[in-house]
């Protein structure tokens, strides 16, 4: 057994400058916050690509059936059994007054969490998680961004290359009274 004392020494990212020339933890947050992007799941309700905070969503599963409720909103399709949990499911292309077509093999539940309350959305696909700089994110026109929905649904627009992403205000578009005593 060495009794040679050992010493560790601090990793040298975090206080020597190390070769990216960053001399402690605080310029890489200061670096971070400069660049900053934010982290949004996308998805598609026909031809227009949505998004929705990353943090706010629990998880994707595929279209499993529902049990329908009675004294809903049309939107509302009803809630599905997610691991012993009753989840209200809400259909965005209802909600958003678009012209309805048949569920296939690529509609989605996303399953979110606002304020608490865990309720799911269907969705005509999922595309992926994409990170939206801060300054490639434009608030909300004063017109409705797309003819489809209506803007007080509308958070932001966020530009990625050619791509426009309409970014979701999930309170106000999941804000229906029916559904407060349903989700757990």
């Amino acid at each position: 057994m060495s009794t040679e004392p050992t010493t560790t020494s601090p990793p040298p990212s975090v206080v020597d400058r190390d070769d990216d020339g960053y001399d402690n933890i605080f310029d890489i947050i200061n670096f971070s916050a400069q660049g900053a992007s934010r982290q949004y799941l996308t998805f598609n309700l026909g031809e227009e690509r949505y998004g929705l905070e990353i943090l706010k969503v629990q998880e994707i599963i595929g279209l499993t059936r529902f049990t329908p409720l009675p004294n809903m909103p049309p939107h509302v399709r009803g809630v599905i059994n997610l691991r012993g949990t009753v989840v209200p499911v809400v259909d965005l292309r209802s909600r958003f007054t678009m012209e309805p077509r048949p569920y296939d093999k690529l509609t989605s539940i996303i399953v979110t969490n606002v304020g608490g309350k865990t309720l799911g959305i269907v969705v005509d696909t999922v595309a992926d998680v994409m990170g939206i700089p801060e300054d490639a994110i434009q608030n909300t026109p004063s017109f409705a961004a797309s003819q489809k929905i209506a803007s007080n649904y509308i958070h932001a627009i966020g530009k990625v290359g050619n791509t426009m992403v309409i970014l979701l205000d999930l309170e106000r578009v999941l804000d229906i009274p029916d559904l407060t005593h349903l989700s757990p």
